[in-house]
């Protein structure tokens, strides 16, 4: 009886050693740290992304550029992030680089794709400001940048982007509208109390413009999802 008892606690010990070891550089920035090979966790992603349409992949694939920049505020409260971002800025810029948490806790509610192209590897995320009274602009609040490229490296390197303002009461909650624009195509629709649009180029295909509208969910949820995985 004894020697069951060893055996189990031994085995116990040696499978918590082999978690452990797994948990090393997650939540890393690095391309490696996300896409990394990781062979004792293949067929377990693997299954649980096999639901995944072919040509896409998830946001929780994504390396999310701004986790952890510098000065992250890790309040829960909406104003004190808000201040807390535009403080970060130099007073005159409008556009400022934010975490996903922090514009998750600013704009409470607010989605984002699920489903983005699977040429898809990084996302950019700012909160955008009115300078004049260092709150948020009323025509874009918060926009993301998805990067085919790592960011910045090359002009070229955006596979699309995503705008997000307020909703007004000249808003209208509905389907989703398409418009032809210059350079390619905009997506917009309100959903509760957001206006949101999807700008893709012409060198996309639609269907991968429409697969991300289509497939928002709350960026809260989102996340927490990804935390959750790093954990």
């Amino acid at each position: 009886m004894k020697r069951i008892t060893l055996l189990i606690l031994l085995s116990l010990f040696t499978a918590a050693c082999g978690d452990a070891g797994l948990l090393d550089g997650l939540g890393d920035r690095s391309v490696q740290a996300v896409h990394g090979e990781t062979s004792s966790t293949t067929s377990t992603t693997e299954a649980q992304r096999e639901d995944t349409p072919l040509g896409s992949t998830r946001a929780s694939d994504l390396v999310w550029y701004n986790d952890g920049l510098p000065g992250e505020s890790l309040s829960s409260e909406q104003a004190v992030v808000t201040a807390s971002v535009w403080a970060r800025g130099d007073g005159v810029t409008s556009v400022i680089q934010a975490s996903r948490n922090e514009i998750a806790t600013v704009l409470p509610g607010v989605q984002f794709p699920e489903l983005v192209p699977d040429s898809v590897g990084w996302v950019t995320s700012q909160l955008v400001y009115d300078v004049a009274s260092g709150t948020l602009g009323r025509d874009t609040a918060a926009q993301f940048g998805l990067w085919h490229l790592e960011p910045y490296s090359s002009d070229g390197g955006r596979t699309a982007v995503v705008r997000i303002r307020p909703a007004t009461g000249a808003d209208v909650i509905g389907s989703i509208s398409s418009e032809t624009t210059s350079s390619g195509m905009d997506l917009s629709w309100v959903a509760e109390a957001y206006h949101y649009v999807v700008s893709c180029p012409s060198t996309l295909a639609e269907d991968y413009c429409w697969q991300m509208a289509e497939s928002v969910m709350p960026l809260s949820l989102l996340t927490r999802d990804l935390a959750a995985s790093e954990t």
